[in-house]
């Protein structure tokens, strides 16, 4: 889409104009925002955009541009793709679309790159990657503006679309802007829910466009050359503060009843082939081409050229970039087309749909509105295997839908639509379970077994769907599938490969229920009939399960073979190649190999960002792991670095997943973030895996606040939520040990935590049989054990040092941790000396790191120990001392912040610092010591 011109002065909208000036100011210093306009029709909306974009370009923003349609529920990312027309005119803005393949194919015109009928369920994901990194490069060189107009008509993809750029954009120099009509807005409405959610984040600002007050309309009537005050006044009343309205009276002689009639007034007015033109053009849309309008009119090329300009001189229709035209307000289309009579509009449909060739999605409609099912029916299917390839699955969807709604209607469907209804239905259902909804998929394809002969591809993919659902039927349809699978003619086409799938889904679908004992064998054969008929995708499935048999059993150097060779494969699978990288990069962490783990995670992660696959679900999972790695590895610099991308005001669980992973840094540095984001994760706490992650960090952060029965309640949530032989459950018995340490509170309940930390290294699923654990969980296990004897006051120091040592794999802030209960319990068994020189160990490490909560109860136990520190102000950095003196003459954490230009939350880390290393609880001790070594400043020194 061209951004036109603001044309004339803008009157007023100075309020509103000034707070979107703040948002796309702020974005240009590196502060993205998101800003939504609403109105009603004709209320400015297009006028206010314009001011703003003629401002952004003054202040030296790349202005993107993108309109929906009435129609563009059924073209998926119109507005993406009309704003990528518009930036392929820029040789530089172009150069970056074309480097993008996903992007590329949005561009109108590009070649059309293939891709399988059964989407990876990665498409989408891909291309919202995509589009963030598209356009963060860009905010590199120099801001970005993006503008989606009339949202009330964006299709379901383009609103996705708008709420993952709202939550991922922070630090870039990125304005979103979009508008849509209240009007529009009815009580079910899809755009509803969708502003609800955009307007809970604080980055997004809500202009609602009032209408204008009487002195503003006069201003406005006579900035349009209007001087008769009675019919400025007259204008006035009638118009009620619509700007459009008003302009359209001013316009007319006399004032009609309604404005559909004042519209249609105007229209009246022009030639008959001007009318002509006019209607053919409103049965197209809110634009339309040139060419396209040429022949469906019927006019030569001097008669078009006449019509054209009678009706652009009166301003209804107006020049739309270099080869169309647009409607001047959406209002005179809906106008027009409304006024059609019925015979005129079918057969202005079938024009279009006999002319239009490029754009299925806009075939099916005008097919449909001109009554002609077959065309109808093939055009939906062609739209929706587009749909597909852009990543569009919930449009795909939609229309591989109305395809099997007139399935039955059409005669020999199958010859029609070139593909039959069972595959029809399997697309259909694929596109449902990438769009997010994998209880339709599921519901579809048990439609389609309750009125076709099963087969053992449907079962298959009704596993497959069951299986992400969560849902136990899984295991009975695998099971079909495989029996239907096995027991087809070998000679039919494509047996071996269907065998091939359903064992592998089979062997997936047992991994974690009560029959994991009959996994290996399963998954077995399914490596032997993938490898007979070099199906790759199924190939890689097999291994992967058959790793994770291995890996219960014990045999980790095996796990991470098997692994090493699903990841080897490229099985033309995206989200299978990334879940064979990540859990090799997961199993070679386990081992304690740490470096490996990091390099396979980071190869991971590059193969994520370069498919556009960056938020995906194994593709956060590759970030989580490197952050986890880097958490362990002692290196919280470049854990913090990864860890600032999780979003906190989260809206989908997989939103609250990721922002749960930066607890893990954010608990053990006590950062002051940690409540307001455990504050947008709790509503996500019915999730079981969002409350093993987060309240099983909220239980540790409650008990570095000395609150261990709040600590307890959480332990106890969480292991609810786990099963018996999940892993993860000692952690979470050790952090409740350490709860009940800290009440004092020994006898049943510690016990059953005990039992519960070793029936989970000890069980697996299925027989229950489970081999040696991989290191960590032995670590955390030893934990468990000593705090368990902490709880019942018979700890010593072998017990201790049994932790230590278990940890010492590379666990740099749990080596400190252990370290303190270590120098606790040397001074219980009277060792001073070695209980000092541990303590000073956990003191180096917790100063290292960062770690404010541990530096705290080091600095607690340094003071009962009357440990001596007398390096303590050469212990200190530069900024911690500079920090310290100011404290001294009383400044707050602000005033400091503002004295050394720093931010108010380094200030507190650096406060929270000073206390643990001088083994002091509050500013005043603090500032105590300052002025007894004589760190004080001067009350207007500034350093």
């Amino acid at each position: 889409m061209v951004l036109g011109e603001a044309p004339g002065a803008l009157v007023g909208r100075s309020d509103e104009l000034g707070r979107l000036l703040a948002v796309l100011d702020a974005a240009g210093d590196g502060q993205a925002g998101v800003a939504v306009i609403g109105g009603d029709a004709g209320i400015g909306k297009t006028r206010l955009v314009a001011e703003i974009v003629r401002l952004a370009t003054g202040r030296g923003f790349a202005v993107l541009g993108g309109q929906c349609a009435e129609l563009g529920d059924a073209l998926p990312y119109l507005p993406l793709a009309d704003a990528l027309r518009g930036a392929a005119g820029d040789p530089r803005l172009a150069e970056a679309i074309e480097t993008r393949p996903m992007l590329r194919r949005l561009v109108p015109g590009a070649s059309s790159v293939a891709a399988p009928e059964t989407g990876s369920g990665l498409a989408q994901q891909q291309l919202f990657g995509s589009v963030l990194d598209f356009l963060t490069e860009l905010s590199q060189a120099r801001p970005v503006l993006l503008v989606l107009e009339d949202l009330h008509w964006a299709d379901g993809s383009t609103r996705d679309l708008l709420v993952f750029l709202s939550r991922m954009i922070h630090r870039e120099r990125i304005c979103l802007l979009g508008t849509y009509r209240t009007d529009d807005l009815h009580r079910r409405h899809p755009l509803r829910p969708l502003l609800a959610e955009l307007q809970r984040l604080p980055s997004v600002t809500a202009v609602k466009l009032a209408p204008l007050s009487a002195d503003e309309m006069s201003d406005h009537l006579v900035s349009l050359g209007a001087s008769d005050a009675k019919v400025i006044g007259g204008i006035i009343e009638r118009a009620e503060g619509n700007p459009f309205y008003a302009e359209e009276l001013l316009a007319a002689e006399g004032l009609p009843y309604n404005l559909a009639d004042l519209l249609l007034a105007r229209t009246e007015r022009l030639s008959e082939p001007a009318q002509r033109v006019l209607r053919a053009a409103a049965v197209a849309g809110r634009r339309i081409d040139h060419d396209l309008l040429r022949k469906v009119s019927g006019l030569d090329d001097a008669e078009l050229e006449a019509a054209m300009r009678e009706i652009v001189s009166r301003g209804l229709l107006l020049p739309d970039g270099d080869y169309g035209y647009a409607f001047r307000h959406a209002l005179l289309q809906e106008a027009v087309y409304t006024d059609l009579l019925p015979g005129e509009r079918t057969r202005l449909h079938g024009e279009f749909s006999r002319l239009l060739h490029d754009s299925p999605a806009e075939l099916a409609y005008h097919h449909l509105a001109g009554h002609d099912l077959p065309g109808a029916l093939a055009a939906s299917v062609e739209a929706g295997r587009r749909a597909d390839r852009v990543g569009a699955p919930g449009e795909a969807h939609r229309h591989y839908d109305q395809a099997l709604a007139l399935w039955h209607r059409v005669p020999d469907a199958e010859r029609v639509a070139g593909i039959d209804r069972v595959r029809l239905a399997l697309l259909s259902a694929a596109a449902a379970d990438e769009s997010g909804d994998p209880h339709q998929a599921i519901n579809q394809l048990r439609e389609v077994l309750s009125t076709t002969e099963p087969t053992a591809e449907i079962w298959e993919r009704l596993a497959y769907y069951l299986i992400d659902s969560g849902d136990d039927a899984a295991v009975e349809a695998a099971r079909t599938a495989v029996e239907l699978a096995t027991g087809s003619p070998p000679d039919r086409p494509a047996s071996g490969r269907m065998t091939a799938r359903a064992l592998a889904t089979y062997a997936r679908s047992l991994t974690w229920t009560s029959r994991h004992d009959e996994v290996r064998e399963l998954a077995g054969r399914a490596l032997e009939a993938a490898r007979s008929a070099g199906v790759r995708d199924a190939e890689s499935s097999a291994l992967i399960s058959l790793a994770m048999v291995t890996e219960i059993e014990g045999h980790l150097e095996r796990a991470e073979e098997l692994l090493a060779l699903a990841a080897g494969i490229s099985s033309g699978n995206l989200s299978i190649d990334l879940r064979a990288i990540f859990h090799l990069a997961r199993v070679r962490y386990e081992r304690g190999d740490l470096a490996a783990a990091a390099v396979i995670a980071e190869d991971g992660a590059k193969l994520a960002r370069e498919t556009g696959l960056t938020w995906s679900v194994y593709g956060t999972d590759l970030t989580f792991l490197r952050l986890l790695i880097d958490y362990v590895a002692g290196d919280w610099e470049q854990a913090a670095a990864l860890a600032s991308g999780f979003a906190i005001r989260v809206g989908s669980i997989r939103e609250a997943l990721l922002s749960g992973y930066a607890l893990f840094l954010e608990v053990a540095r006590g950062d002051a973030i940690v409540e307001e984001r455990m504050s947008w994760l709790e509503p996500f706490w019915p999730d079981g895996f969002v409350t093993y992650i987060v309240r099983g960090l909220a239980a540790e952060h409650a008990l570095w606040n000395d609150d261990p029965r709040t600590a307890l309640d959480h332990v106890e949530a969480v292991l609810e939520v786990l099963e018996p032989y999940e892993a993860v459950t000692i952690r979470i018995c050790a952090t409740g040990l350490w709860a009940l340490a800290e009440l004092g509170e020994s006898g049943e309940q510690a016990d059953d935590l005990l039992r519960r930390a070793r029936a989970s290294a000890t069980i697996g699923p299925g027989s229950g049989a489970r081999g040696e654990m991989g290191i960590e969980g032995r670590a955390w296990l030893a934990r468990a054990e000593a705090e368990w004897h902490r709880v019942n006051g018979t700890d010593g120091p072998d017990l201790w040092r049994g932790v230590v040592d278990a940890f010492d794999y590379g666990f740099v802030y749990e080596v400190a941790r252990s370290r303190w209960r270590l120098a606790e319990a040397l001074l219980a068994a009277g060792d001073r000396d070695e209980a000092l020189a541990e303590w000073r160990q956990a003191v180096a490490a917790a100063d290292k790191l960062g770690a404010a909560p541990l530096g705290r109860a080091l600095a607690a136990l340094g003071r009962r120990a009357r440990f001596t520190t007398p390096s303590t102000q050469g212990r200190l950095t530069g900024r911690e001392q500079e920090v310290l003196a100011l404290v001294a003459i009383g400044l707050s954490n602000r005033e400091i912040a503002e004295r050394l230009f720093i931010a108010q939350k380094t200030v507190s880390v650096h406060v929270s610092n000073i206390l643990a290393k001088l083994g002091v609880t509050s500013r005043t001790q603090a500032a105590a010591y300052a002025h007894q070594e004589g760190l004080t400043a001067a009350p207007g020194d500034t350093t």
